[in-house]
């Protein structure tokens, strides 16, 4: 039952991303700013580290941030799904802290 629930679980994250990527350029102004990029380059003109990396954190964030505010529940899976985005975002923040070391 378990890896059921992870399946799940999984399967909801994997659209989650693909909701906030896919409506990432939809939202425009209403999208919060995310926190300050640590691996951004310094100079306009050097390249970005890791910007696909990048992209899903801020996709993943507002992903996580609809489910919050969404006015029902998924079925049942709309905490385990923000818990999984929870765990994603930090060990994406942590990959890329890891590199910058």
């Amino acid at each position: 039952m378990t890896n059921l629930r992870q399946k799940t679980a999984i399967a909801l994250v994997s659209g989650a991303l693909l909701l906030g990527v896919g409506g990432w350029t939809m939202l425009g102004a209403q999208t919060p700013t995310p926190p300050a990029n640590p691996g951004a380059p310094a100079n306009p003109g050097e390249k970005e580290k890791h910007p696909e990396m990048r992209h899903a954190l801020r996709a993943m964030r507002v992903a996580k941030k609809h489910l919050e505010e969404a006015d029902h529940d998924f079925g049942g899976h709309r905490v385990e799904a923000i818990k999984a985005l929870d765990e994603a975002i930090k060990q994406v923040e942590a990959a890329l802290k890891f590199d910058k070391e």
